[in-house]
């Protein structure tokens, strides 16, 4: 600790203290608690943490996980948080007012200079900074607009004063979403309204580009054609066709400076990370052997190679490490599938003197994967549901944009068994063809075990697998676990559909779905990536070629393009994904297990499991997090399965990074 700079979690991790009361109760209305940082912290000092917010789900857990240990007369640290200010621990059942202490934690505590309601839309990974530039350069007392302003400048690094040319507009949102930084509604608001003000910018679509970081690319995309029009060597200032021929979707200026040093520095990463795509363009030979040649679409297999190095570059240098937030690795997992989509695209895209490098990432991808689960998964599925975290948190986040967005329509496509980098594969399939369909791209991560019936059945009933014990070991009860979650939401059954075995033939069922006007929810599991999984041969390289194939096929585009066209807002994920393992032997167990996969055995007791970890050190005795005492997985470790010794499988059930974090897409219609 020495040398550690104070942080804020630090005024409230000091308030726990273990063995002072068996119960606490926590007034937490701004989700303190809930960091990950503080929820880890308040884990090594020994204390269980269960939130307050739906009575009978806590009541369950409280009951049955802790009450009888009392009864027993073990002793706990128990917190018991409730998102609501102190006085309203009042409203708390009797029995917790009478046995525990009460505790209250809130933003307005830790930053009394500056303005509540501007900080409490900051993403709470962003305190760390603000807390260091109160220490550095003290705001004294703020109002909203000053704390506006000081937010910018000392968490975000935003000067919106000096933005005054375009160049200064596009670094400033090049910087910001190239690294995918997530700034506040009202901050955003902020900085258009000053842009505005003295006249700057007033064509430029700053309502779409500065908040949506797919909408700045749309625009960055649109426009690089009529740039390299406008600006070939030795033809500047010629434009070959007109303007309006380009069918410009977005307002602003046609032709931006991509040759300003500020913006051509983000060029080539723009292009060989995905942002961007390679255009074809008549004056290319012109532009062959310059900065703006990665642009442009001149040799497939030399292009495709030079993608693959950058990206197995990018993901060497940033392997996310112990003390990374759960948003650093979705985001790194993003990177990584498209780095293996395009290893096993038509054949490797990696050069053979860059396959050793690769399989050394990959192994410490895995070895950091594996530490960084082993001590900060178990705080995930407290994280607030909007954004979601984690797949059971969708639903919850679906009622959210449909009350905020009165008479949305929703519809949630399932894709069993999709990793990351097969989604990016029918994406480069299936939908590249259809410009009218906008994909923003994000993850998730799937409860462990990675096994259908406990991540998939999380992901439609909107809880953790505690709450469904009875149903664990099937995936029959689904369309009533959906139904119940909608009907908790006020929504009648007429108003909710499910169905499922969908990937092939018509479509009929489905569009008779969409045609009944009573129907505001639809859940549909396509199962055919799956299908494919548990039959496929020829390893990952097998499996892209054959989610390829059915990519092409046009299934899944069709269904998507319905669904839209329907009015539906299409939220597109998966339960798991899957890796290629290869076999340490088949445990010899009998009728033990509960349920045997190739990456997952379950033991009904940690006594059966121990047994059979024994005969299979390298493997994982997982802890029961949101699961029944009575439901006790053994994991496969790395890229091992419990299958015959040197056989090959592509399999799911661990937690491999491409197991168990999962493709969470929103598709709708391409808008300026």
């Amino acid at each position: 600790m020495s040398g550690r700079r104070p942080s804020w979690r630090d005024q409230v991790l000091k308030a726990f203290t273990p063995q002072v009361s068996r119960l606490t109760l926590a007034a937490d209305p701004d989700g303190l608690l809930l960091e990950e940082g503080v929820l880890t912290g308040v884990r090594e000092r020994g204390f269980d943490l269960i939130p307050f917010d739906d009575h009978i789900a806590f009541r369950y857990a409280y009951e049955s996980k802790y009450r009888a240990r009392w009864d027993r007369g073990e002793s706990t640290d128990l917190v018991v948080v409730l998102r609501a200010p102190s006085a309203d621990l009042a409203t708390l059942p009797y029995d917790l007012l009478r046995a525990g202490r009460r505790l209250s934690f809130s933003l307005a505590d830790l930053f009394p200079s500056l303005s509540y309601p501007v900080i409490d839309c900051l993403d709470r990974g962003d305190l760390d900074a603000l807390w260091r530039a109160q220490a550095d350069d003290p705001p004294g007392q703020l109002g909203d607009t000053a704390t506006k302003s000081y937010v910018l400048r000392h968490v975000f690094e935003i000067l919106p004063e000096q933005i005054r040319r375009p160049a200064d507009l596009l670094r400033v949102l090049l910087r910001r979403h190239f690294r995918n930084r997530v700034v506040p509604g009202i901050l955003d608001e902020h900085i258009i309204r000053i842009l505005r003000s003295d006249g700057r910018f007033t064509d430029w679509p700053l309502e779409q580009i500065v908040p949506d970081r797919v909408a700045f690319f749309a625009f960055l995309q649109e426009r690089w054609p009529v740039f390299l029009a406008s600006q070939a060597p030795g033809e500047a200032g010629r434009t070959a066709e007109p303007v309006s021929s380009y069918g410009l979707r977005f307002p602003g200026p046609a032709n931006l400076p991509f040759d300003h040093e500020d913006v051509r520095v983000y060029i080539d990463s723009l292009f060989l990370e995905g942002h961007l795509r390679p255009v074809e363009h008549p004056r290319a030979p012109a532009w062959a052997k310059t900065w703006a040649a990665v642009g442009l679409r001149i040799d497939p297999i030399a292009d495709r190679a030079r993608k693959a190095g950058h990206l197995l570059t990018s993901a060497t240098d940033s392997v996310p490490g112990p003390e990374a937030r759960h948003t650093d690795w979705l985001s790194f997992a993003l990177r990584w599938g498209e780095l293996l989509a395009l290893h096993h695209a038509d054949g490797t895209a990696l050069e053979p003197n860059l396959l050793g490098r690769f399989a050394r990432t990959r192994s410490s991808i895995d070895e950091a994967f594996t530490a960084w689960v082993g001590s900060r998964y178990g705080s995930l599925h407290n994280q607030p549901a909007v954004p979601p975290v984690m797949v059971h948190h969708l639903p919850r986040h679906l009622a959210h944009l449909m009350t905020a967005r009165d008479a949305r329509k929703v519809a949630l496509v399932v894709m069993d068994g999709l990793s990351l980098d097969q989604w990016v594969t029918i994406r480069e399939s299936a939908l590249a063809g259809q410009p009218e369909l906008l994909c923003r791209e994000r993850a998730l991560f799937a409860w462990v075990p990675t096994l259908t019936a406990v991540s998939r059945q999380a992901l439609f009933a909107g809880k953790v697998p505690l709450f469904f014990a009875a149903s664990l070991c099937t995936t029959d009860k689904e369309p009533k676990l959906w139904s119940q979650f909608w009907a908790d939401q006020g929504l009648a059954s007429t108003a909710v559909s499910y169905a499922r075995g969908l990937g092939d033939g018509p479509l009929a069922d489905v569009e008779e779905l969409t045609a009944n006007p009573a129907n505001r929810v639809l859940g549909l599991v396509v199962d055919k990536v799956d299908r494919i999984m548990h039959g496929v041969e020829l390893g990952t390289a097998g499996m892209h070629a054959q989610v390829r194939l059915w990519a092409r096929s046009g299934y899944l585009a069709s269904l998507l393009a319905l669904l839209v066209e329907r009015g539906y807002e299409v939220h597109l994920t998966s339960d798991h994904g899957n890796i290629e393992a290869t076999g340490m032997g088949r445990p010899a167990e009998g009728a033990l297990a509960e349920e045997r996969g190739a990456r997952a055995r379950v033991y009904a007791n940690s006594l059966l499991r121990r047994a059979v970890k024994q005969q299979f050190s390298r493997s994982i005795e997982w802890p029961s997090l949101g699961l029944p005492d009575d439901y006790c997985p053994l994991l496969a470790e790395g890229r091992e399965a419990f299958v015959p010794v040197g056989e090959s499988v592509v399999s799911h059930g661990s937690i491999a990074l491409e197991e168990l974090i999962v493709p969470w897409v929103q598709i709708g219609p391409q808008r300026a």
